[in-house]
């Protein structure tokens, strides 16, 4: 398998590298955020391969930046931003857990009182249509208090642990810079 096989293939193509990057970020390049558009449009295509195959990400740029810092520290900047989106969304998928455990608890807290109540219910009331309504809306209770735990063990965390995955993906991806010669110019009407 070949160099160019064992890879999928993300290609941008950019008239100035600072393009890339978010303009109002105050920190140094190495550490500066990507821009919207640009993180948007690679996490698109990434999101479309496979996990069967690395990431390899082609930035075409004006052989007239090749020199400058902006180009030279590209490949680390995008590893350390994909690396630092996978950890905040690793911190996320933490904190949603540790909501669902404080969900869980009071809901199992819940459950088990309302389970009591209708047994309660079941033993002291009389008349037979009331006590089955306060039994049964006894244990609906319930168990819709325990709704928002189960949602989040069972549901809410895969689409973060997928896109963290992915961001992972694309942290570890091999950049390559090419150049090319002169920006082609935009015409008027062009955006």
């Amino acid at each position: 398998m070949t160099e160019a096989a064992s890879h999928h293939l993300i290609e941008l193509r950019v008239n100035n590298v600072a393009q890339l990057f978010h303009t109002l970020d105050p920190f140094p390049f190495r550490e500066r955020d990507l821009d919207k558009e640009a993180e948007e449009f690679i996490v698109g295509w990434a999101r479309e391969l496979s996990a069967d195959r690395a990431i390899r990400i082609v930035i075409h740029y004006p052989e007239s930046e090749a020199q400058t810092n902006a180009a030279q520290e590209l490949s680390e900047a995008f590893h350390r931003y994909f690396s630092e989106r996978a950890g905040t969304i690793e911190r996320e998928i933490k904190e949603l857990f540790r909501v669902g455990r404080r969900s869980l608890g009071i809901g199992i807290t819940i459950l088990i009182i309302c389970l009591v109540s209708a047994h309660l219910a079941g033993s002291y009331l009389i008349d037979i249509p009331f006590r089955r309504l306060a039994e049964e809306s006894f244990l609906i209770l319930g168990w819709v208090a325990n709704w928002r735990p189960l949602e989040i063990f069972l549901y809410d965390w895969l689409p973060l642990a997928r896109k963290r995955d992915l961001y992972h993906r694309l942290s570890i991806a091999t950049v390559e810079l090419k150049t090319y010669g002169s920006p082609e110019p935009i015409e008027k009407g062009q955006a």
